[in-house]
């Protein structure tokens, strides 16, 4: 029964995700000081708009700068008529201070995240452009996990200085002494010798100790890990923003020989980053295919841990990704994102990785896609 009772919970908590990725809640609160004596229901109408309309902002606030400014794009829109993105509203607390002639709200609002998404995407400039003028686009994105991790022990010099000083000193001194005595008809002589010697010796040793303690950064390899799914979500948001998807599987034989999938998952599993030579190898390839942009990086899955909050199988991806304008000699970063760190929890490792790859591939997609609209980029 526990066990049931996990995989229920589990369920629901899936479903409520799947739900709460097209509907998001927010709160707002606004203040009017009116006139009249009373107030009227024109007044208050009016405050709730505003409330509804800071709840919305706040949303955007909080989801970053690239959907903040892309939320400018169809401010005119939600505050002519807030409720037409909303799907409820709650009022939280409302007070009228009729001595001071203020009226304050505060509400909870469900935003329709995906009709405020489709009002972005439909005034972007990809949205706008002709068929023939919408840009191709090729991805190349790596799911991996580390496979052995070498860790170097702390290298220890140890030194020792010895420095010995002697100082030795010596003194000698002599006397002597000599005379005559005359007596009578006789003649004596007399004389008289002393010495004194002494020396020392100071000997001395300063001995003085060190040394230092050198670390190597651990190396790492990693295992790719196969997923379908990132094909289907990446193409699935970026061409649902606009954009001519082309898979790099379909890239690659137009490229000249330049784009060789197998040597960026080549370098994906030898180290963080691509070698420089691939990277260029990448970019010039994707330019011979005439696709002027290219999406790419790296989804890395942690090792499962236990969910401190259900008990199951937790594993966290965390998310690299930027798309690059290749069309010119010099290529442009026109969009970054993370790291950003996104969890899956299941009953199961596979599962809880699989939930974690997808929820990671759709938002680094969204947010992409979000910096590209922001950027005028068709």
């Amino acid at each position: 029964m526990q066990v049931i009772r996990i995989l229920l919970t589990l369920a629901l908590a899936m479903c409520m995700a799947v739900a709460s990725a097209q509907t998001q809640y927010a709160k707002g609160k606004a203040a009017l000081t009116y006139s009249s004596w009373k107030l009227s229901a024109e007044d208050k109408a009016k405050t709730l708009k505003t409330a509804q309309i800071k709840a919305i902002e706040a949303y955007y606030a909080e989801a970053g700068e690239a959907e903040s400014a892309n939320f400018e794009g169809i401010r005119a829109q939600v505050t002519a008529d807030p409720e037409a993105f909303l799907t409820d509203t709650t009022v939280l607390s409302e007070e009228d201070k009729s001595d001071a002639k203020q009226y304050n709200v505060a509400v909870r609002v469900t935003l329709n995240v995906a009709k405020l998404n489709n009002t972005i995407k439909a005034g972007s400039a990809v949205a706008n452009a002709s068929k023939g003028d919408k840009s191709k686009l090729t991805f190349l994105f790596v799911s991996r996990q580390i496979d052995e991790k070498k860790s170097f022990d702390t290298r220890v010099v140890q030194r020792e200085d010895v420095t010995q000083r002697v100082e030795a000193s010596a003194s000698q001194k002599r006397s002597g002494r000599e005379g005559e005595r005359v007596s009578g008809s006789e003649v004596g002589t007399h004389a008289s010798r002393s010495g004194s010697r002494s020396s020392s010796v100071t000997a001395s040793t300063i001995v003085e100790t060190g040394g230092s303690q050198t670390r190597k950064a651990s190396q790492s390899s990693y295992a790719l890990i196969p997923s379908e799914n990132l094909l289907t979500v990446f193409k699935k948001v970026f061409g649902q923003a606009g954009y001519k998807v082309v898979e790099a599987a379909y890239v690659e034989p137009a490229s000249g020989g330049k784009l060789s999938i197998a040597a960026v998952e080549n370098d994906y599993k030898g180290g963080k980053d691509l070698k420089p030579a691939t990277k260029r190898d990448m970019v010039m390839g994707v330019r011979n295919a005439k696709v002027p942009y290219l999406a790419y990086g790296t989804l890395d899955a942690s090792l499962p841990e236990t969910d401190p909050q259900t008990g199951l199988l937790r594993v966290a991806i965390t998310v690299n990704a930027k798309i690059v304008d290749v069309s010119d000699d010099m290529p442009e970063d026109v969009a970054n994102v993370g790291p950003v760190v996104i969890y899956g929890v299941a009953a199961e490792e596979e599962e809880a990785r699989t939930e974690a790859l997808t929820q990671a591939a759709t938002r680094a997609a969204k947010d992409l896609v979000s910096q590209l609209t922001n950027n005028g980029v068709k």
